[in-house]
Order: C-alpha cells, then sequence, then structure tokens
C-alpha cells in the first residue's frame, strides 16, 4: 500500500511516478479553490494510470463526480480497488477508452467538465485541441509533456511537427518548453473561437505541465504570442515580435541571434491564484509546497526567460555568484530580479546579461 496525501492505494502493474507527487500537489490545491470558488468540482481524469490523482480529487479538492479513465484496460482491477470508495459513494466511474474517443463523447453529449487533466506521456500534441472539447469555459485544463528534447531544441524539425514552431536551444530552454506548449494550446483554442489563460506552469526535472483556464474569447495576440531571441555571442535575450522578423540583431552586441518560436510570451502563472494556492499550501501545512509557490509568485511578471549563474560566471570570468546575493544586488541597482523554480541554479531579471555580470563583481 502506498500513501500520498490523504490517499492510500495500490500500484501493482498501473504507473506510478512518486517523483511527480508535486505536479499532483498543485492540481489539487488549484482544484480545491476553484471547487470552493463555484461549489462544484467535475472531474475528468483522462490518463488516470494507478488512479491517485482520481482518488486525490475526490478526497482533498472535494470533488463532486471523477471520471476515470485509463485506456489500459488490464489494470482494470487495479483501479477498481483504488477507486472503489469513490465509486460505492456514486461520485466516480471508471472507463477504459482512448482519451480522444472520450473527449469527443464530452462534445457530442454537451456534458463539460470543471477540470480536464490530461497526464499524457511524450508529446501532448494528440490531445491539444481535443481536450478542450471536454472542459468547460472557465474551466481548468491541465496539460503534460515529456517530450524535453523536442521543445528545448535539441530536434528542432520535430518541434515544428509538434507545435507548429522552431524551437532552438539555449540556457532557458526548459523554460521555452513550458512556453511553447502554452502558446500552441493557446493557437488551437483560437481556431475555436475561445482563449486559455495560464493558472501556473511547472517544471519538475523531466516534466512539463501547464495548467490552464479556458477563456471564452480568444486571448491570442502579436504581444503575448511571437519569438524569443538568444545571442551566442554575449548571453543577451530579448523578445522579437512579428514585425520585427528579418531585421531584427542583438541589441547589446548587434551579432545575430538565435530566434525560436512562436511561443507563450506572456505570463507563466496567474499572480493571484498563486497567493490563494500558497495560502491554503500553508493551511494544510504543505510546507515544501508553499517554498515553491512562493518562488513562483515572485517570477510571475518577469520577461519569457532565466540567466544561469554558470553562464554569469563563465561569461564574466569569474566564480559562480551566489544567487541571493545577486538578486539582492540587482534590485539595490533598481531591477526586478528573483529566482526560478525551473532552475534553482538561475534567476530571472529584466536586466541584461552584462549588468549582471556587473552586479556579481559588487
Amino acid at each position: 500500500m502506498v500513501g500520498e496525501g490523504r490517499a492510500r492505494f495500490i500500484v501493482g502493474s498501473a504507473f506510478y511516478r512518486q517523483a511527480s507527487q508535486v505536479a499532483r500537489d498543485l492540481a489539487i490545491l488549484s482544484a480545491a479553490i476553484y471547487q470552493s470558488d463555484t461549489g462544484c468540482l467535475r472531474v475528468l481524469d483522462a490518463m488516470t494510470g494507478c488512479g491517485v490523482r482520481s482518488l486525490r480529487y475526490w478526497l482533498e479538492s472535494q470533488a463532486d463526480w471523477v471520471w476515470a479513465n485509463e485506456a489500459n484496460p488490464e489494470i482494470s482491477s487495479i483501479l477498481q480497488q483504488n477507486l472503489r470508495e469513490a465509486v460505492a459513494a456514486g461520485c466516480c466511474q471508471v472507463t477504459h477508452l482512448n482519451a480522444n474517443r472520450v473527449f469527443f463523447d464530452c462534445h457530442i453529449r454537451q456534458d463539460y467538465y470543471d477540470l480536464v487533466d490530461v497526464d499524457c506521456f511524450g508529446s501532448p500534441n494528440p490531445y491539444l485541441s481535443t481536450s478542450l472539447w471536454g472542459t468547460k469555459i472557465g474551466g481548468l485544463l491541465y496539460l503534460t509533456s515529456t517530450d524535453g528534447r523536442t521543445a528545448t531544441g535539441h530536434l528542432p524539425e520535430n518541434s515544428l511537427k509538434v507545435y507548429g514552431a522552431y524551437a532552438r536551444s539555449h540556457p532557458a530552454a526548459h523554460e521555452q518548453a513550458l512556453r511553447l506548449l502554452i502558446g500552441t494550446l493557446q493557437q488551437q483554442a483560437a481556431n475555436q473561437g475561445l482563449g486559455v489563460k495560464p493558472v501556473f506552469s511547472l517544471f519538475t526535472g523531466q516534466t512539463y505541465r501547464v495548467m490552464l483556464r479556458v477563456m471564452p474569447s480568444q486571448s491570442l495576440t502579436t504581444h503575448n504570442y511571437g519569438f524569443l531571441g538568444y545571442c551566442h555571442h554575449c548571453g543577451n535575450y530579448q523578445t522579437i515580435s512579428w514585425h520585427q522578423l528579418g531585421r531584427v540583431s542583438c541589441s547589446w552586441d548587434q551579432q545575430p541571434l538565435v530566434i525560436s518560436g512562436p511561443l507563450w510570451l506572456g505570463p507563466l502563472h496567474e499572480t493571484q491564484q498563486l497567493t490563494r494556492m500558497l495560502s491554503l499550501a500553508q493551511e494544510w501545512h504543505w510546507l515544501k509546497r508553499v517554498q515553491l509557490l512562493t518562488i513562483m509568485a515572485a517570477e510571475a511578471d518577469l520577461p519569457p526567460y532565466f540567466y544561469t549563474l554558470g553562464e554569469i560566471g563563465r561569461r564574466g570570468k569569474m566564480d559562480i555568484p551566489k544567487r541571493s546575493h545577486l538578486i539582492q544586488v540587482l534590485q539595490a541597482m533598481g531591477y526586478r530580479a528573483s529566482p526560478t523554480h525551473i532552475n534553482a541554479q538561475a534567476i530571472k531579471t529584466d536586466a541584461e546579461i552584462n549588468t549582471c555580470i556587473i552586479a556579481a563583481r559588487i
């Protein structure tokens, strides 16, 4: 028997990754706040695995109804055992269908869910547009990608197939992966006359997860959906709008830029929602999640990239600077700066890298 949160369950031959608990914890917090706000929470767990997410949504987020779907029928007995109490209470159903068939069924019956959780393996591309079919307007959609090589620029031609964007490799490529995922869903939503707004975005070392709120009108613009440029010569980043394409160079040394995109350039997180999640995590005594959410709130409205401490040290020909000191000095100089949850050895700031090097020497 395995324990996570308030859930007790068996794993057997079903899929379960303990390291992904942080992603489940944040989803539970967000779902609990949604339930508190609306008085109702219906969850569609499209790829439930061993059922731990479904069980925790019911137990901890007070979900009124959970549809636990798992395409593999061979683990039916495990799911039935783990979710037997929720099923017996009339609060859960278990099915073994292809996820896209489930989304299509929701759309045909106009049976839309408050939270749709799509924890897929590899690329999320087959589910980006279809998952919207099952999500209520104003509801939450929680997507996953584990295809880091594609989104971090190691397979740029494959990223063109998956995201309709060209991804290049650079030090902040893990944030790029989150932004490609958000941007692609934003574009798919726009095709349906909808929009999405990031609630939070999470990178856990191997997995990228984004929680988004489905909006009733398009929110894709040339300001929040564009390109990211990186200068290999000096290490600077800059955002690039569509009308700048073909006539852009590094603002510091006028060298050519390596350009990735199009991708999402807006906030990774909704600050107000993070503040509420932080408060609930404190109430539940989830101290590690309090620390994480504090960092996420601090980085929420900073530019769409980060500088690694190693890169600052290498380019400044000095020892790797201490993160807390560098942030303190930059803030004293009038810049915004914070840690980033994406990389513990990096900072997010609106200062250029050369300013970071000067600050690191102080």
